[in-house]
């Protein structure tokens, strides 16, 4: 005995020593290991001319993006319009978020080599002849888009170039894209961006803004122990300047570039710019966003969602609270006693105890959408988590929608298991229907009605058509994946046992007393929503900002944390809802689905009152039925 105690003892040790040296190995190895980037966030640094190399480049490029507005439900590419465009276009690779949000990235011929100055230099000229149907057509389109106020979005080093101009309380805003140009109306009334220029007055004339002052903003690194410079901030301001030609350019001051809203006689537009670039080491590459950020001032009123938010939610745990530890409790109790006879006549939720699971009518649908609701709610939860962590930044492009996606097909076995084990629990029997079900339904709706919204892109010649080739790479990652991972959830939640239910079912289903208003269904949709709504609507204000009136989204920690508080929600009141059901003596007939139906209710509401808020011009054969359908595809997502 004390050979084997003495023979166990020197093994423990053993293993101990073998386990510190293990940990040891880890963490010398993870302290060793160098910082890395995400793809497409990797500083790029920038020398001058004959200073440059593999590592530092010399020429700075701007590309150009699809242009949009938030009067016209249809962004275009950068080419429909008669713009100056690059002799040897490139177009940068696109990740599937990017070709999803319709984002068509492209070169342009403003090119400029780093930290060398340039005073009004020209692009190209465009000329116009009244009689030239060809050049007529560009021209009416080029008119149209400043008529809706369509908006540049350039690029430099991966970073929007944009326009900074003092708003109200003397702050500044700073936004991504600037327009084509203005307008002033047959009336004498100054839209959009003419009210810069008090020259901007006369009446049914169109004012193109040809000629932008670049200022490139850029951290020497002199003292940060890398090589050349890296660029922190680009921004622009545009200008209305009408030129005789190309060799004599005055960019200062002179007449504005004027288009006549009746085309009479010939004309030309000579597009110009100038680049200044400015040394700037306070700040840091990291950081270069912030300047735009910060000119959105939304903090204040994120914390009062969150504080509004939390109300709710401490009001709804107060009434659960009161319901579980006071009636339910005094309620079992009662029940509980060992002496039944003296026990009054059971009335309420208990007299419904041997319904309540019974199996709904319609077990099938209830079961394939908690499955598909399985998926999104586990795909949102990840997604929003990645996104606070910092990995899908603004900076990290098309990175959201690509991760979403990508979720999505590959969380096809938890959906097919928890679809496949609820409907083995409800008696179901036709399982292939049910996997089938499961695999298709919900995101064939949704295809269907992104295949038919795309019809309608293509015909109107818009940037947001999907191309063919990537709509094939979305119907081979759903079949190819998503639904063969479904099958395989479905398989194990068909072989585990069924779900034991803690009451027997009566077999004779007992019959529901006369309801009140406040129990009957309409009623319950309309209240039951108002409080988990309640929690989401400031987010879903800027949610819809982001989509329909193009604005830049990053708040991702407030949007997670009222995520949270939204799940919160949603449970207790949904115990609430039950609890005051099964008191009016309402047993199980998916009266728990009031509750979505309810939030989804407001919710469709508050997008409609948002879109109510943006003039969408919406005129043409095709463009209200494309309204109609992203509006359709945003509230079934939401579902």
């Amino acid at each position: 005995p004390k050979v084997r105690g003495t023979t166990s003892a020197t093994k423990m040790k053993r293993r101990i020593h073998l386990g510190l040296v293990l940990v040891c190995s880890l963490v010398s190895y993870f302290c060793s290991c160098s910082a890395f980037y995400l793809p497409g966030l990797a500083p790029v640094s920038f020398c001058e001319d004959g200073k440059g190399g593999e590592d530092c480049q010399v020429l700075i490029q701007l590309f150009v993006n699809r242009l949009d507005s938030v009067e016209s439900v249809l962004p275009y590419e950068y080419d429909v319009f008669d713009f100056c465009k690059d002799a040897k276009e490139m177009r940068p690779s696109e990740n599937l978020g990017q070709v999803l949000f319709g984002e068509r990235i492209e070169s342009s011929p403003y090119k400029f080599n780093f930290k060398q100055d340039i005073k009004c230099k020209a692009v190209c000229t465009k000329n116009y002849h009244k009689g030239n149907q060809e050049e007529t057509v560009k021209l009416e389109f080029l008119k149209m888009g400043m008529q809706l106020n369509y908006q540049h979005h350039w690029i430099i080093d991966n970073m929007p170039v944009t326009w900074c101009y003092d708003v109200e309380d003397g702050q500044k805003y700073c936004n991504p894209g600037f327009p084509i140009g203005c307008l002033v109306t047959l009336d004498g009334r100054v839209k959009d961006a003419c009210v810069i220029n008090a020259e901007f007055n006369k009446k049914n004339t169109f004012y193109v803004f040809n000629h932008v002052d670049i200022k490139i903003t850029y951290h020497s690194g002199t003292t940060e122990g890398w090589r050349g410079a890296r660029l922190v901030a680009a921004t622009m301001e545009p200008k209305s300047i009408k030129q005789v030609d190309e060799k004599t350019l005055n960019c200062e001051t002179g007449n504005p570039m004027e288009i006549p809203g009746e085309f009479d006689n010939d004309m030309s537009v000579v597009y110009t710019y100038s680049v200044q670039f400015t040394e700037d080491n306070s700040i840091k590459w990291a950081s270069r966003w912030d300047y735009i950020l910060v000119s959105m001032p939304h903090t204040n009123i994120q914390w009062f969602s969150i504080m509004n938010s939390l109300v709710i939610v401490l009001f709804l745990s107060g009434m659960v609270a009161m319901i579980m530890l006071r009636t339910l409790h005094k309620d079992i109790a009662r029940y509980n006693q060992v002496d039944q006879e003296d026990a009054q006549e059971e009335s309420g939720w208990k007299q419904v105890h041997g319904d309540v699971f019974r199996p709904p009518r319609k077990g099938m649908l209830l079961s394939v959408f908690l499955g598909q609701g399985t998926q999104i709610f586990i795909m949102t939860f990840i997604t929003l988590f990645l996104a606070c962590l910092g990995f899908l930044s603004p900076a990290n492009r098309g990175a959201l929608m690509t991760c979403a996606v990508v979720l999505w097909v590959l969380l096809g076995t938890p959906a097919g298991y928890v679809s496949a084990r609820l409907y083995k629990t409800f008696g179901g029997e036709k399982w292939k229907t049910n996997v089938l079900l499961t695999a298709l339904l919900c995101p064939g709706i949704v295809f269907a009605d992104f295949f038919l919204m795309n019809l309608i892109l293509w015909v109107e010649g818009s940037s947001a058509a999907i191309p063919f080739g990537t709509l094939v790479a979305i119907l081979a990652l759903w079949f190819g994946i998503s639904v063969p991972l479904t099958f395989v959830g479905a398989y194990f939640g068909f072989k585990k046992p069924a779900i034991e239910q803690p009451v027997r079912t009566n077999q004779i289903p007992r019959q529901i007393p006369e309801q009140s208003f406040f129990t009957k269904p309409i009623p319950g949709i309309v209240m039951g929503g108002i409080l988990p709504f309640g929690c989401i609507f400031i987010q879903l204000f800027f949610i819809l900002n982001s989509i329909w009136s193009h604005q830049m989204y990053y708040m991702f920690g407030f949007l997670f944390l009222v995520f949270i508080i939204l799940l919160i929600t949603c449970s207790e009141a949904t115990i609430l809802l039950c609890y005051f059901h099964l008191c009016a003596e309402v047993h199980f007939r998916c009266h728990f689905l009031r509750l979505h139906s309810s939030v989804l209710v407001h919710l469709c509401r508050g997008c409609v009152c948002k879109e109510d808020n943006i003039k969408y011009q919406i005129t043409g054969e095709y463009k209200p039925s494309l309204y109609v359908a992203q509006k359709y595809m945003a509230h079934h997502d939401v579902r």
